[in-house]
């Protein structure tokens, strides 16, 4: 199934769509199963990234996984600076599952290929700035176990 596109159009939390606002489509590469779904959260708001529950100006996307590549969108993004956070929640439980409380046993992925240290990047390291126009981003998962 690599290459194929699922399209999705995410729910924006806090109204509707903007004059001016773009569509930002994000490809997911490596996903090393089929099983669960892919969880994908765009924020502006620094202190809620990476989970951006509850916020205003967060988009948030749910789509089933499959092996390899899929593609997503965010729909009508108000232009300002985001950073985006994606989690494979392989056995679809709604959360980041760990292995002795800190290593990550589910695949995630960051905009920028934002580094990952001693926990999840900051905001600055992920962050990418969208206009008016429609943006393309690629994301690779990364899996730690």
């Amino acid at each position: 199934m690599t290459g194929l596109a699922l399209p999705l159009i995410a729910v924006m939390v806090g109204g509707a769509a903007p004059a001016g606002s773009a569509d930002v489509q994000v490809t997911v590469t490596g996903l090393r199963s089929d099983r669960g779904v892919v969880r994908a959260c765009m924020t502006s708001q620094q202190e809620s990234f990476p989970k951006c529950r509850g916020i205003a100006n967060a988009y948030a996307a749910n789509v089933r996984a499959h092996e390899g590549r899929l593609v997503l969108s965010f729909a009508g993004v108000r232009p300002g600076r985001y950073a985006i956070a994606l989690l494979h929640d392989e056995n679809g439980n709604g959360k980041a599952d760990r292995a002795l409380g800190m290593m990550p046993k589910e695949g995630f992925g960051f905009s920028r290929d934002a580094p990952v240290r001693m926990g999840p990047p900051r905001f600055d390291e992920a962050a990418l700035d969208l206009g008016t126009g429609d943006r393309t981003v690629e994301i690779r998962m990364r899996y730690m176990l």
